[in-house]
């Protein structure tokens, strides 16, 4: 049953927290402990008939841990073995013993083996193996749990025993020594790239050889362009009860009969007007007229009829509605507003 108890207690602890302090540490440490041994001495000598049989008691222990993997250390455990057979009661006793201790790396779990003296009715020698598990709590302070196979050199006696204990380390943390990374090798400069006519696009991507200076390129060395509207006014005003064109007026059509040429998608509608003065079915066909007469001086420059429209709105549209003669004179007029959209060139910046 007490075995049972030490067994559960080991299972709890190596189940508990995975937090642990692995770090290497060198130096001297100390501990106390809780002694479980299982005997099994039958018919012993110089005691007939008596048997020894499991054993509870306390234990304290110094150790140095040596480097990573190993160290050592010695023990003493005051025992109190149960007496059955022809003997009852107990019996005290006590071990003596050093132990190797082989650290697996980077991880909390341990061997041991050890040579131990047990005093009891007798002194008998034994070789022992076993396992242990240690937990720390911080730099210094750790707990370990361990079971271990004791072997009888001078009796055929073959026991069992558990530790749960606690533990001090006078030591200070092993730093690790930090492994530099081997050197990247450098690269070989890659070959030159070339751009035959600096607009900023290597020759390998560029589609447009020689693109201007001035030009602004894409991606792939192109010049750019973006689009623009461009547009043009013109404004003919008439005396009263005239549809002639003046002289003065003619620079300003040949203005807009250069922008068509020029714009060849361009069209145009010519807006005839008409002032108030008079009756006004007569001033609608007045304002028609006029429109038609400035389309003709149009066309009488080069431009194709069909890329002009008239329209006459008499007095319908007056910019000016006062009833006086300058009023009036605003009124009598030609309107036209030119507009197209052309592809112009980006400038390099």
């Amino acid at each position: 049953m007490k075995f049972k108890s030490i067994s559960l207690a080991i299972a709890a602890l190596l189940a508990a927290s995975t937090v642990n302090a692995n770090e290497h540490k060198e130096g001297v440490y100390f501990g106390v402990f809780g002694d479980y041994y299982k005997a099994d001495w039958n018919d012993i000598r110089d005691a007939a008939g008596v048997d020894v049989d499991d054993s509870t008691g306390w234990g304290a222990e110094i150790g140095y841990r040596f480097n990573n993997n190993w160290s050592g250390r010695f023990e003493y455990a005051d025992m109190d073995f149960d007496l059955s057979g022809a003997g009852t009661g107990s019996l005290d006793g006590d071990r003596f013993g050093l132990d190797a201790l082989y650290h697996f790396d980077d991880s909390p779990f341990y061997g041991l083996i050890g040579l131990k003296s047990v005093d009891a009715y007798e002194n008998l020698t034994f070789a022992n193996i076993g396992a242990g598990y240690r937990h720390y709590f911080n730099s210094n302070l750790f707990v370990n749990a361990e079971a271990a196979v004791y072997q009888g050199l001078d009796r055929g006696y073959t026991d069992v025993g558990a530790k749960l204990g606690i533990n001090y380390f006078f030591g200070s943390s092993k730093p690790v020594k930090k492994v530099e990374p081997a050197p990247t090798p450098t690269p070989a400069p890659a070959p030159m790239a070339l751009d035959s006519d600096n607009d900023g696009v290597m020759d390998g991507d560029d589609r447009c050889a020689n693109t201007p200076m001035s030009d602004a390129v894409d991606s792939t060395g192109c010049t750019k362009y973006e689009e623009r509207q461009a547009s043009v006014k013109l404004l003919v005003r008439f005396p009263h009860d005239a549809a002639k064109v003046k002289q003065q007026y003619f620079d300003d059509i040949n203005e807009v009969v250069s922008f068509m040429k020029a714009h060849e998608s361009a069209t145009v509608v010519l807006e005839g007007h008409a002032s108030a003065v008079g009756d006004a079915q007569y001033n609608q066909m007045l304002s028609e007229k006029r429109a038609k007469v400035v389309a003709k001086q149009m066309m009488s420059d080069g431009i194709d009829g069909t890329r002009i429209s008239t329209v006459g709105y008499g007095e319908e549209r007056l910019k000016n509605t006062a009833n006086t003669l300058e009023a009036h004179a605003q009124n009598r007029r030609v309107e036209a507003t030119v507009t197209s959209t052309e592809r112009v060139k980006v400038k390099r910046k």
